[in-house]
């Protein structure tokens, strides 16, 4: 086994500084995007192996997290896209026996689990932002869900404010119309 050169030791040092800090909330992004456990920690793993390899083109002291979050973005369009699928559907009722035995064997669970719990959205809300077309999705999910500015969206997506601001709208307006038979059902009017 070869020994790190001082240079490669400095890289690998930086890159933990600067990049292992954003690790959850890439996941939890990744997540959002492709909706399967697996798929983001596949998307994620692929998003680090890409920042670690181009690493010296990251200016230390910048947005390290909005730099991660533009290539964990790309790499999601670059390889999940492609191959995006409907994901297998499982009646609750023949798996929840198994869940929850699962469950209760566990006795440890992780941030992004219990933020899930805390913060479960019903399969009706799920369904309607899978429903969004890509572009709008993301930047309702990352305004909206994960509560990044519309500057902080722009240079993740390396696009214009003015394009943010307008697939949010969109984004949102689509989500409205999708959500208002879902609305109805739980008794909300509208004005």
């Amino acid at each position: 086994m070869s020994q790190l050169t001082r240079d490669e030791k400095k890289k690998q040092q930086d890159f933990d500084e600067e990049i292992i800090p954003h690790m959850d909330a890439l996941y939890n992004f990744a997540l959002r995007l492709t909706s399967d456990p697996n798929d983001a920690e596949d998307l994620v793993q692929d998003t680090i192996v890409k920042a670690y390899r181009f690493f010296s083109s990251y200016e230390k002291g910048t947005n390290a997290k909005a730099w991660m979050f533009r290539i964990l973005k790309n790499s999601f369009i670059n390889n999940y896209r492609k191959n995006s699928k409907k994901p297998a559907e499982v009646d609750y009722d023949e798996v929840s026996p198994y869940y929850e035995s699962v469950r209760a064997e566990r006795t440890e669970t992780s941030d992004l689990e219990s933020l899930m719990f805390r913060e479960m959205m019903d399969d009706d809300l799920s369904n309607a932002l899978t429903q969004l077309p890509e572009d709008f999705r993301t930047v309702v999910l990352l305004c909206d869900v994960e509560g990044y500015t519309y500057e902080e969206i722009a240079n993740m997506l390396d696009v214009p404010i003015g394009t943010i601001r307008s697939r949010l709208h969109r984004g949102r307006n689509l989500l409205k119309t999708e959500l208002l038979e879902y609305a109805k059902k739980r008794g909300f009017t509208g004005d």
